[in-house]
């Protein structure tokens, strides 16, 4: 890719941007904050999360059915707000799209896996408004990474044609469906590596 023809980044939020939403680090902490049975909440996240993170479940209606299908000594706003603490922002990471972003003159994607109020929180608590050209969520947007289609639709919304665009996330498999699309993309493991990729391909601050 010549290094003048990158015109946008899309961009995985948890992971890149921010730390992830509600990861498996985090639930652990809440079982052991909570007092709950971590194997129990694990079996029924995942039988659920993919509905939430889709955008067929509100959090309430999630968290109904991995904690709350019985009286606990904690009220969902207690556990909710502890949900909401585990975002924390990677400063670096964004300063450097944002600084890439005013520099090169891109257009700025979010491509994620996420539930409506988990990220609608962080949009708003974090600024991505202002960094984030639109965002492709996967409870916008009905599908979740890896399905080919979210990927379609971002390169639609986007209209560029591939070889202006580069996809980055931490996922590995994201990165495996997003190259068998033609999508340029940096797996992103740590701020140093991504830098110097997006300079390899002329995004320089």
């Amino acid at each position: 890719m010549a290094s003048t023809e990158v015109k946008a980044l899309l961009l995985d939020i948890g992971g890149v941007l921010l730390t992830k939403g509600w990861g498996r680090d985090s639930r652990k902490r809440a079982a052991e904050k909570f007092g709950l049975d971590y194997e129990d909440m694990r079996e029924r996240h995942e039988l659920v999360f993919h509905l939430y993170e889709e955008g067929k479940l509100t959090l309430h209606e999630y968290l109904k059915r991995i904690v709350f299908y019985t009286d606990r000594g904690f009220t969902y706003e207690a556990f909710t707000e502890f949900m909401f603490e585990q975002s924390q922002p990677f400063p670096d990471m964004l300063a450097l799209v944002r600084d890439l972003k005013t520099r090169h003159n891109l257009k700025t994607v979010a491509l994620s896996n996420e539930g409506r109020e988990i990220t609608e929180y962080r949009i708003r608590v974090f600024g991505l408004e202002s960094l984030i050209d639109f965002f492709v969520c996967s409870c916008f947007v009905g599908t979740l990474k890896p399905d080919p289609a979210i990927f379609h639709f971002a390169m639609d919304q986007v209209q560029l044609d591939r070889e202006h665009v580069v996809y980055i996330d931490d996922t590995a498999l994201h990165i495996e469906v997003a190259r068998e699309l033609d999508i340029p993309s940096i797996h992103h493991t740590n701020l140093d590596s991504t830098r110097a990729e997006l300079a390899r391909l002329g995004l320089t601050q």
